[in-house]
């Protein structure tokens, strides 16, 4: 079938085939993604770098909001898209995930903060990747595991020594989250036994006091069997 001519475009014979093409692209894409993270850099970079294959589509960005104040905002925007459940554009193949993690400040409600954030979520039908404390974890448990509560800022000092590099003035750019996929592959596997581990160790606390815990493992599982092969 030949191109339509962009002078053909408006008229009605053209507008049907232009959908039917657009139908049947849709089709084609049975694994939707969205991921609404709290970083700009290092989360979003590092889930839009997963080699999905043709029948998936992996829309991340960083909204640079934490915990409730996150969730909201992705309430907000689904609801303008009408991706909830029970609105016009849901589709039960799209993923809907927040990802964000405690950053405890010592301030006073974050603790709630961080609960509230995670149970809004649910009610909502959203997924969450949560880590507590911070999604460094995530990256840390690539080498080792650990299970008892460390500062982000520790977290920082091992992926320096193990990447070779100051890991909280080079490791946050945006240009080395878009290494980290290929950079962790290998250790990958370790990593989400590791969070699995961990995650049995903490699921009976509340959510606030699962230090250490991420849940981005269950996130990257789901990626993985989009990938190609």
């Amino acid at each position: 079938m030949k191109p339509i001519k962009k002078t053909d475009r408006k008229k009605a014979w053209a507008k049907r085939q232009l959908t039917t093409k657009r139908e049947r692209r849709e089709r084609n894409i049975r694994n939707l993604f969205r991921i609404y993270c709290e970083g700009e850099n290092t989360e979003p970079e590092y889930f839009k770098s997963f080699p999905v294959n043709t029948e998936t589509e992996v829309f991340a960005i960083g909204l640079g909001r934490s915990k409730t104040a996150l969730v909201e905002k992705v309430i907000e925007l689904l609801e303008e898209g009408s991706f909830l459940k029970d609105q016009t554009n849901y589709d039960e193949d799209r993923q809907l995930w927040c990802v964000f993690d405690f950053d405890k400040n010592e301030e006073a409600g974050e603790r709630e903060d961080f609960n509230n954030a995670i149970e809004l979520a649910h009610r909502h039908e959203l997924k969450v990747a949560y880590s507590n404390d911070a999604f460094e974890l995530w990256l840390v448990l690539h080498y080792q595991f650990i299970d008892n509560a460390l500062t982000r800022h520790e977290y920082y000092e091992i992926l320096s020594k193990q990447m070779t590099l100051n890991y909280e003035k080079e490791g946050k750019t945006k240009a080395f989250a878009k290494s980290l996929y290929w950079l962790l592959l290998e250790k990958q596997p370790e990593a989400i036994r590791h969070a699995i581990r961990l995650h049995e160790l903490k699921k009976d606390q509340i959510y606030c006091d699962q230090n250490p815990c991420t849940t981005v493992y269950e996130l990257v599982k789901e990626l993985n069997t989009c990938t190609k092969q």
